[in-house]
């Protein structure tokens, strides 16, 4: 059984779950797959960004102005390839802001350590969050 760490968030809401286990089966068509990740991502993400900082902003509505607010922080996605991909997709649609830097990284089967062979993150910091994207 994994035993999550201080840094790891496990969902244990229902439709994730749900969508998990079809996703996991094996009698799963591609097709599906890649639609049920699509759709994990999107509900993993509104779970992930629910503490993501507002800054209060009045617009103007077509009767009269209203109080809204929008996201204050940046947001960075880095899906590790190729399975990141997959959920970089969804989530991208939800935030298409957000700035995507890709990571390919693969274990070494001798030591267990990943190994970077693809690094297109930025040099400096950019955004003030920034969501990891890989299903495994």
């Amino acid at each position: 059984m994994f035993t999550p760490t201080e840094n790891v968030f496990v969902s244990g809401h229902p439709l994730i779950l749900h969508k998990l286990t079809l996703l996991r089966d094996k009698g799963t068509e591609p097709k599906k797959f890649r639609e049920l990740l699509h759709e994990i991502a999107m509900l993993l993400l509104y779970e992930a960004t629910a503490d993501l900082a507002l800054e209060s902003r009045t617009v103007q509505t077509p009767l009269t102005l209203a109080e809204g607010y929008h996201l204050s922080e940046r947001i960075g996605l880095v899906p590790i390839l190729r399975a990141g991909l997959g959920m970089a997709e969804g989530i991208h649609e939800m935030m298409p802001g957000a700035q995507v830097w890709h990571l390919g990284l693969y274990r070494d089967e001798r030591t267990l350590r990943p190994v970077t062979y693809y690094n297109k993150l930025p040099t400096a910091t950019t955004v003030q969050v920034c969501l990891i994207l890989d299903p495994m």
